[in-house]
This record gives structure tokens, C-alpha cells and sequence, in this order.
């Protein structure tokens, strides 16, 4: 069993510089990095140091603070160049999250919207108080996500618990804390309902091993680690009641992108005749992308798939030299989803409506929450 860990936060602000948990690390030791130049925040997002796309989007709003924190100019435009150039840089980084262009996009738009009352001199501290705001909402949106997503899901009966099938992690380590789809099963246990979770190892980088496994450890969640190949003979066994997994990037109508290996479980459990739920805050769905065929997909490199050996022996698990083909996303087509979870609603086909809906209801609910 895992030493429990104290943490709140995967992402924050401490002694002038970002913090950041450093999930490569994990589940052997916890640990935290910090950031004091975009630059710094751009390599932690691209080595995957941070990754989760809210995780990432917070992680990338303070690197836009800290690409304008020490200049000099007194121009309110120069530092707004200076913000656009940061922007570049850090959605570069991970192109496929959504999150990530969002946030930068919002601090952007906020400083434009409001530059001609302010100085340069105001800019920077406007950009830290957006960072931070941005934080702290992620946590309030994860809740309520988590609370929409609990009653969709009945628990078990004394003797049999529900089981969710889970992929990737996307919980306090993928958001800056409590989660989507792990933060719905987070929910369930406060409720106090019987699950059980099988979790995905998540080939190639393992999130799901690495991360999801340790975080429901910590939270004292009976679980079971399966290898990726695994989940259709569970469901066909009829050992999963419920497929629930997270989101990069959520079309217009309804397509997902998501860990590779999403596609896979969607269909298989669609086959099965089992419900499938994405989890995702409605800064994750792209209204300007009509399909999933739009997405950009990131491919990473070989040694992700080739550079595990064979247990303590140090045997490399592929010759070589070998070529490899290393998508880090796939897409799931809308018709394998059946309801897409958000933060103010439950979104179900058509997608085009609903998920319309759901972005203009947390829109105006934002609005209002910043005249109040």
C-alpha cells in the first residue's frame, strides 16, 4: 500500500514561481517542480511534467503571466505582444487539448477587452488575478461535473458493487484538483455508493497505472489494474456496468478526442450494449470544429512505446531500430457516446444542440458570477 500524500493542488502559485506536481515521478515518489519563465512552463506541458487538458490549460494561463511578469516597457501594447507571442509558444506545446488554447485565448481576450483603462504597469498583476481565477473555477467546475455525472451512475447492492471502466487519469493530477471522470467517481464515494473501478493501464506513457491507480489508492477506492487489451473480455463477461473516461478536444458534434485507446472501449462497449460517459468542462468543447475529422493529433515519440524492458531482466520489449507509430489521441465518433457530462448539464444527440447550449449556459453563468 501507497504512503498516503497530503496535496491540494496539482498546479499553483508559491514564492513567486509555478508549482507543479511531477507526474513522470509517480507512483515511486511525489514531487513537485517549479517554473519561473514560459519557457520552463512550455517544457513541463511538452514532456508531459503537467498533462491532463485542464491541468495543462492552468498550468499554461500562469505562463502567460510569467512571459509579461518582469517587463519593463510602460506600453500597454508591447506587453499584449508580448502576451500573443506566449501564446504561440505554450499552445505549441500540446497541440490537441483544447484546454490549453482556451486559456491562453481567455487571458489574451480579457487583456484586450480591457487595456484601453489600464497601463502596462496594471497588465501583469491582471494576468496573474485571470491565472488564478481560472485555477480556482476548475475546482468548482470539477465538482459540480462530478455531482452531474453520480446521478447518472446507481451504485450497487450490498453484495454486488457497480464497476466503472476507467482510462487515462483524470483526476486531482489531470485537473487542478479533484478530476472529470475520476472526480465523478469521487463523487460517487462521498455518496457513498458501492463501486469498484477497473482501470486501464493505459498504454504507452501507463497514466492509468501510473496515476489513476495511485489516486484511487490514496483515496481508499477498491479497484483492479487491467492491462488495455483486456477491457472488452470484461465487458463481455459481463463484469462492466459503466464506461467513463475524460476529454482533450469535443467537437461540435459531438466527436471526442481522447487518450488513444478511447475509441477502442467506446465501440466494444457500445457493442456490448454498455453505457458510455464523457466527462469534460465545457472549456474543453470546440464549437469551431464541426467534427473530430478537424483535430489535430499529436504523435509522440518511439521510446514511448518501445522503451520498457521486460521486468527486472532490462530486456527492451522491441527490437531495435523498429518503426513506430505513435498517435497519443484517437477519436471517438458521437454515436459510441452516450451523454457527454459537463459542468452545467448532461449533454445527449443531438450534440450539436446540446453542446451549444451547455458552453452559452456556463458562458452567462461565468458572466454573471464576475458582475456579481
Amino acid at each position: 500500500m501507497e504512503k498516503k500524500v497530503k496535496f491540494t493542488r496539482s498546479v499553483y502559485w508559491k514564492d513567486g514561481k509555478l508549482v507543479l506536481v511531477d507526474q513522470p515521478k509517480l507512483p515511486k515518489s511525489f514531487e513537485t517542480v517549479t517554473c519561473s519563465t514560459a519557457e520552463e512552463v512550455a517544457k513541463c506541458i511538452k514532456t508531459m511534467t503537467v498533462r491532463g487538458a485542464p491541468a495543462i490549460g492552468a498550468a499554461g494561463s500562469y505562463g502567460m503571466y510569467l512571459a509579461i511578469e518582469k517587463m519593463t516597457s510602460s506600453n500597454p501594447e508591447d506587453v499584449l505582444k508580448s502576451l500573443k507571442k506566449a501564446k504561440i509558444l505554450l499552445d505549441a506545446a500540446r497541440p490537441t487539448a483544447v484546454n490549453l488554447s482556451w486559456a491562453t485565448s481567455r487571458i489574451v481576450k480579457f487583456i484586450e477587452t480591457s487595456i484601453e483603462t489600464k497601463t502596462a504597469k496594471n497588465v501583469p498583476q491582471m494576468v496573474f488575478e485571470e491565472a488564478e481565477r481560472i485555477c480556482d473555477e476548475d475546482v468548482q467546475i470539477n465538482k459540480s461535473l462530478g455531482k452531474f455525472g453520480a446521478d447518472l451512475i446507481a451504485g450497487g447492492t450490498v453484495d454486488k458493487p457497480t464497476n466503472l471502466l476507467h482510462h487515462c487519469n483524470t483526476g486531482r493530477l489531470a485537473t487542478v484538483d479533484y478530476g472529470t471522470a475520476l472526480g465523478i467517481i469521487y463523487t460517487l464515494q462521498e455518496q457513498k455508493k458501492n463501486i469498484h473501478v477497473y482501470v486501464d493501464e493505459t498504454r504507452p506513457r501507463l497514466q492509468g497505472s501510473r496515476l489513476s491507480a495511485w489516486e484511487l489508492q490514496q483515496a481508499g477506492i477498491p479497484q483492479h489494474l487491467i492491462c488495455d487489451s483486456a477491457s472488452g473480455y470484461l465487458m463481455r463477461k459481463g463484469m462492466i456496468d459503466v464506461v467513463v473516461y475524460g476529454a482533450d478536444r469535443v467537437t461540435a458534434n459531438g466527436d471526442v478526442a481522447n487518450k488513444i485507446g478511447t475509441y477502442n472501449l467506446s465501440v466494444v462497449a457500445h457493442e456490448n450494449k454498455i453505457p458510455v460517459y464523457c466527462a469534460c468542462p465545457t472549456s474543453t468543447i470546440d464549437l469551431s470544429l464541426e467534427t473530430g475529422d478537424e483535430i489535430e493529433i499529436e504523435q509522440r515519440g518511439a521510446e514511448e512505446v518501445t522503451g520498457l524492458t521486460i521486468d527486472s531482466t532490462g530486456i527492451p520489449i522491441a527490437p531495435k531500430g523498429v518503426p513506430v507509430c505513435n498517435f497519443a489521441f484517437d477519436v471517438t465518433p458521437n454515436k459510441y457516446v452516450t451523454a457527454i457530462i459537463t459542468e452545467v448539464m448532461v449533454c445527449r444527440p443531438p450534440y450539436k444542440e446540446s453542446l451549444r447550449k451547455a458552453v452559452e449556459l456556463a458562458n452567462e453563468l461565468r458572466k454573471q458570477k464576475a458582475a456579481a
